[in-house]
């Protein structure tokens, strides 16, 4: 939560790494979502390249409505991936040190892949 937090004061700040995330952010998600996901995309400065799995937010179907996993990958060694809801409000986090799997107490496993609103 605290990387979370400070990349989220970095990209308002505007020290992200670059300016052209509001473009490739996919449209159709709620104005608070669209705004997370620009602020993480111009914190985040690791790309995508194999074997390194970039950072990614991606839109998932659980426990019967729309949540949003923002994932730095492989960019930061055993960081979790915190999961909002369409309200910006966190609901979990998974990964990490712990490993951690469930939100709200149901395995994260039954959640259902959307689409990827944005990945380096």
């Amino acid at each position: 939560m605290k990387r979370f937090l400070l990349l989220l004061t970095l990209g308002t700040l505007g020290l992200g790494s670059c300016d052209d995330t509001q473009e490739s952010v996919e449209p159709g998600s709620s104005s608070c979502i669209t705004e997370k996901v620009q602020q993480f995309a111009k914190g985040s400065s690791c790309k995508t390249s194999t074997p390194t799995i970039g950072a990614s937010v991606k839109e998932y179907r659980f426990q019967e409505r729309l949540v949003y996993v923002f994932d730095m990958g492989n960019c930061l060694a055993d960081a979790s991936a915190d999961v909002l809801d369409a309200n910006c409000q966190r609901i979990g986090m998974l990964g990490g040190l712990a490993g951690i799997n469930q939100v709200n107490g149901e395995s994260f496993e039954k959640a259902e892949l959307q689409r990827t609103l944005w990945q380096q």
